[in-house]
């Protein structure tokens, strides 16, 4: 999905009268990706010379262009800073990443817990791309 179609699925939602947050359908995800350890070397913010060298992990361009293709939304969110989004820009080109945003600044130190008013998955990379399948697993919720 083209940058120009994303940007029509989540503009401005009027509904009786009043503005509300775009809802995208339920067949597009909206996928938030790290970069470092997750689709390539993990180059710590310290070591940005690195950052232009880090090698691909196997299949993580194929999976993440061929979600991209099918129309999903693609969004890296990264750890890295302002300061690196250059050379971040620069290596997802350069690596034939495709990709609708890219947000820099995440905080470090995993164990996140997002809370959002909108359903939130989460995959944990263990170091292969695959497609996603169905699996139950025992989350944290506030309570009713």
């Amino acid at each position: 999905m083209k940058k120009e179609e994303v940007e029509k699925l989540l503009h401005e939602k009027v509904e009786n009268g009043a503005h509300i947050s775009p809802v995208l359908p339920d067949e597009i995800k909206n996928y938030l990706i790290d970069i470092d350890g997750t689709i390539c070397d993990d180059i710590p913010n310290e070591e940005p010379e690195r950052m232009l060298t880090a090698a691909v992990y196997p299949d993580a361009r194929e999976t993440l262009n061929k979600w991209f293709d099918e129309g999903h939304i693609i969004t890296f969110f990264t750890s890295r800073t302002e300061a690196h989004r250059e050379y971040t820009e620069r290596w997802l080109e350069e690596n034939g990443f495709q990709y609708h945003g890219l947000l820099m600044g995440k905080p470090r130190g995993g164990n996140y817990h997002w809370i959002d008013n909108h359903l939130v998955k989460a995959t944990r990379y263990k170091g292969k791309f695959t497609d996603l399948i169905e699996k139950e697993m025992t989350i944290q919720v506030f309570k009713d």
